[in-house]
């Protein structure tokens, strides 16, 4: 049985029937609400295909999606998410895709404008260039229909690789090596953190707040995932070189903008685990030429300094985590208010301001002929700087989160 959709005036269609209304968000892309699945005629699973300057290859892939549908017993829809030049979108039409053109360039953008037209009960995405094998949905669809997963990602590296579809450096550094990093921020345990072939309900979808217009999309699904509790499974699929070799992905920058988003996402290991790292390599380095201790060479002066450079680094490291994570709305920590943060920052500031007045006061003393070990005016003016830090950083914590209150209330 086919089932005719189309958005009519800001209104989903059903057989003529609207069924839901189409809201644009702030950003642009639309949303429906209200759709109740189950309804007599109501679209199973919706297919996005982003394209841009596919038409030797849409064809094939809306080919292969029609066979699953029909092979299958499924209702469905193609909607091609297109911001071509070329015959890509009249190529998609003639063969009864749904098309719609996004009103900004990017690739998660065409996706998260996509999912707003959406009406199945399961979203699969996939790229327009037959790179991957649509014949292979019902694979990923299986766990989502079972109820094992809200999530499916199909694993190229599980799978099977055809020769030369995959550059080496893609293979064998780019996708492994960022796939590393996102297991270890979030804990996703996947094998392939950008693989482009998908399947996630529709309920699940909606629960997922994304945001990136560009190819970081891939990472933040997964990211925003497990973040909101989603089960998450892979399954093994298969990936194809592209017919005219004409890639659209850029290696360095690409690369860089998803470790990039990982990094934003992820504070602990972008400023804490640093921080705190400084703070005791810095500190030992201080009390180590405080002391006179021997740790393969004698630290002087110098060393004071670079000790207290870093010291006062990583402390404002370690602040700089605390405010991103009370902005991602993890909160303010219970052991800290901005009452307490202010006056252990007072304090700290008056035990060092006393203890410089206290050097200052005996070289005064000495008629102003001697003066104090330079190492004793470091240790002093870093607990002056550093009082001042934390005075403020709590008053900038304190700031950060009521802001956030006043957002999500």
């Amino acid at each position: 049985m086919k089932v005719s959709v189309e958005v009519e005036d800001s209104k989903v269609v059903v057989h003529g029937r609207a069924i839901a209304e189409a809201k644009p968000t702030a950003r642009g892309r639309m949303k429906t609400t209200d759709y109740e699945y189950g309804l007599e005629g109501g679209i199973e699973v919706s297919v996005v295909l982003p394209s841009k300057d596919e038409e030797e290859n849409i064809g094939v892939c809306i080919d292969k999606v029609r066979k699953v549908f029909d092979s299958n017993g499924i209702v469905g829809e193609i909607i091609v998410s297109d911001s071509s030049k070329d015959r890509t979108p009249i190529v998609a039409k003639d063969l009864g895709a749904k098309v719609i053109t996004p009103d900004r360039k990017g690739y998660g953008y065409a996706y998260a404008f996509a999912f707003g037209h959406a009406k199945g009960k399961y979203v699969v995405i996939g790229d327009a260039d037959d790179t991957y094998d649509f014949m292979e949905m019902p694979t990923l669809l299986e766990p989502l229909k079972k109820g094992e997963a809200d999530l499916v990602i199909g694993s190229r590296f599980e799978g099977k690789i055809e020769e030369g579809a995959m550059p080496w450096h893609h293979r064998w550094i780019g996708n492994p090596v960022l796939t590393r990093f996102l297991n270890l921020f979030f804990k996703a345990g996947v094998s392939d953190a950008h693989s482009g072939f998908r399947a996630i309900t529709k309920e699940a979808l909606k629960k997922l707040d994304l945001v990136s217009d560009g190819m970081e999309f891939a990472s933040e699904m997964i990211i925003e995932a497990v973040d909101k509790g989603l089960r998450i499974k892979e399954v093994p699929i298969s990936y194809y070189r592209r017919k005219n070799d004409d890639s659209k992905l850029s290696s360095f920058s690409d690369g860089w903008r998803h470790l990039k988003f990982m990094l934003i996402h992820a504070p602990d290991y972008l400023f804490v685990y640093p921080g705190v790292f400084l703070l005791f390599f810095a500190l030992f380095l201080m009390f180590s030429a405080l002391l006179n201790v021997n740790v393969g060479y004698l630290p002087g002066a110098h060393s004071m300094v670079a000790g207290c450079l870093l010291t006062i680094t990583g402390y404002q490291a370690v602040f700089f985590g605390l405010f991103a994570k009370v902005y991602r709305g993890k909160g303010m920590p219970l052991f800290l208010t901005l009452e307490r943060g202010a006056t252990v920052g007072a304090v700290i500031f008056i035990a060092g301001a006393i203890y410089v007045g206290y050097l200052v006061l005996g070289w005064v003393s000495s008629g102003f002929r001697s003066l104090p070990p330079i190492q004793l005016d470091i240790l002093g003016l870093t607990f002056v700087v550093l009082g001042i830090q934390t005075f403020f950083s709590s008053f900038m914590l304190s700031l950060i989160s009521t802001g956030r209150k006043r957002e999500t209330d």
